[in-house]
């Protein structure tokens, strides 16, 4: 069984910054897509970041510019760098990747809090 863990959550001052990191228990390299997601309160979980196998990177619209995707395959993690927090940032960030058969795996979460 795959395992994801997610790690760097807390509270920030908006316009503040945050580092996520998630950590695979395999060579993240051999998975197809990596991501993050997020899900505020009262809300559907959306897509905030991708990484394909090949690097290429997809943004939500609300982060680019602000939000940088990128692995560290010395450490098997995929990093989420966040700059210019909005309390609209505020939910929980999840991990994601995607395998071979049509293979998903989830990591349990971290809570970002953007709050003054």
């Amino acid at each position: 069984q795959e395992h994801l863990v997610e790690s760097g959550g807390g509270l920030v001052q908006p316009g503040g910054s945050l580092r996520l990191s998630c950590t695979a228990s395999r060579n993240i390299f051999t998975f197809n897509d990596l991501g993050w997601y997020r899900q505020a309160p009262g809300k559907e979980r959306e897509l905030v970041a991708t990484i394909t196998s090949g690097g290429a990177t997809n943004y939500a619209d609300s982060v680019k510019g602000r939000f940088t995707i990128s692995r560290d395959g010395g450490n098997n993690a995929v990093t989420l760098r966040m700059n210019s927090l909005r309390p609209e940032d505020t939910a929980v960030y999840y991990c994601h990747a995607s395998a071979a058969y049509g293979t998903e795996y989830w990591g349990k979460g971290t809570l970002v809090t953007v709050s003054s």
